[in-house]
């Protein structure tokens, strides 16, 4: 009996690496010549990460909407590391300098301690024009406690704030920082230090103080050490605006689109599946006025999804034009675009207008491993992604990201198949040879473990 579980055992191990075999045939690592599109790269700066910003017209010939479909290799066909990354939206920030007013706070030289007790004239329009003590002159010595310093014309989110003091006072000034939009509540802002000093016939000036970044009308310095404000002779307070950029973007060239059956409808089928940033219609006529509905799906044979509603415009006043003919989009994949279009403001004309789509920039950042000429090649809807997180394949690099070395293309792109045809493999007689085998070996296995288990033990 045991001869028969070992014969057994046998022809499963045996049935199992052969399946192993068959499944592991043809899964070899992707060469460029299985891409429809491959362009040589040519390299300058120091290496060896070199960053691509990837053309439009490559990005076209991609069978993926997130571009994963792409390999770089070397002179000797091997694939190198590569990562892919999509320029994300800026900020941009624009520092003023503002001229202020300020006023002096004096209290009771007992009352140290404590917010002083003022009363604050204003204008009409918010600003301050006077500050005296709520207490009566003969209540006490008076000192100056601090400043209240008038920031109403202000807009922007305070930043910076810079003193200067008349005298020849030497040493740290510590204060606290108050805001307020009222002059009746007041929230903390933190503390704050300017200094002078001397020593070795050096002198060294303190004059700045960071704010918060955050918007009020008023501020209240209040001094701590020493606990008599200095009298203040330049008080600036700077101010910044922060402005998101939109990030790079490359469109394409004018789309034909076909009007349908219903009024006022056309479609556009785009060259590839793209995740669109803008819409640019072409209006031909002037005084044109389109109230529309925008709508994609990413394949013919999906519903149509409505994207967003707006309006195109191109009217005539006088010797000006003004001209509306870009939407924003939310960056979706989209195979084609659908605008339907309110013929109650006239429609478009007979001719069907053009369409161009705009898609953020691509840029590719790969370790140059091997000898060069390098090969770049999109093309193969069969292809795993295989691109790395940008922070893992820079992770020994010193350098920032526009530093490194840059890649162009070089020659003219070696183009087999279009677009719209995924390559059919050629037939692997290999590879059917070997499964023809291998199901043969089955076989014969079979027929001697069906002959083991009817002899007699």
């Amino acid at each position: 009996m045991g001869f028969k579980w070992l014969g057994l055992m046998a022809v499963f191990m045996t049935t199992w690496v052969s399946l192993h075999a068959v499944a592991d045939v043809g899964q070899d690592s992707p060469k460029a010549a299985d891409f429809s599109v491959q362009v040589p790269l040519g390299l300058s700066g120091e290496g060896p990460w070199y960053r691509l910003e990837l053309p439009l017209a490559l990005q076209l010939s991609t069978r993926r909407s997130d571009t994963e479909d792409l390999r770089i290799f070397d002179a000797g066909g091997e694939p190198q590391a590569f990562a892919l990354f999509r320029e994300q939206p800026a900020a941009q920030s624009r520092s003023q300098e503002n001229t202020v007013r300020w006023f002096p706070l004096y209290d009771r030289s007992e009352a140290v301690g404590s917010a002083p007790s003022v009363k604050v004239q204003l204008s009409p329009a918010g600003e301050v024009v006077d500050v005296v003590s709520s207490k009566p002159a003969d209540a006490g010595k008076q000192v100056l406690r601090g400043w209240l310093i008038d920031t109403s014309a202000i807009v922007q989110p305070l930043t910076r704030l810079a003193l200067d003091w008349a005298g020849e006072q030497d040493g740290f000034q510590r204060f606290s920082i108050e805001a307020s939009d009222d002059l009746q509540h007041w929230q903390p802002w933190g503390e704050g230090q300017v200094a002078r000093l001397s020593f070795a016939n050096e002198r060294v000036e303190q004059h700045d103080v960071i704010l918060p970044g955050r918007s009020a009308r008023y501020l209240r310095l209040l001094w701590q050490s020493p606990v008599t404000a200095p009298m203040l002779s330049v008080v600036q307070v700077l101010s910044s605006e922060v402005r998101a950029l939109a990030p790079a973007l490359n469109w394409s060239a004018p789309l034909a689109g076909i009007a349908t059956e219903q009024a006022g409808e056309y479609v556009w089928r785009l060259p590839a599946q793209l995740a669109v940033e803008r819409l640019k219609l072409d209006l031909v006529q002037p005084n044109t006025l389109a109230p529309v509905v925008v709508s994609g799906r990413g394949g013919s044979t999906e519903p149509w999804r409505r994207l967003r509603s707006g309006l195109f415009y191109r009217l005539s006043q006088g010797t000006q034009e003004s001209v509306e003919d870009e939407m924003p989009m939310a960056g979706e994949p989209l195979r084609e675009v659908q605008i339907k279009v309110d013929e109650r403001g006239g429609g478009l004309g007979t001719r069907v207008p053009t369409l161009r789509v705009a898609v953020r920039a691509t840029e590719v950042v790969f370790l140059a491993r091997g000898k060069g000429p390098f090969t770049l090649a999109v093309g193969n809807a069969q292809v795993q992604p295989a691109s790395l997180p940008l922070n893992i394949l820079l992770a020994a690099n010193p350098k920032p990201l526009n530093e490194l070395g840059v890649a162009r293309l070089a020659g003219t792109p070696m183009i087999a198949g279009g677009n719209e045809v995924v390559p059919t493999p050629a037939t692997d007689w290999r590879r059917i040879a070997l499964i023809a085998v291998l199901l043969l070996g089955v076989a014969v296995l079979a027929a001697m473990a069906r002959s083991l288990l009817k002899k007699p033990s």
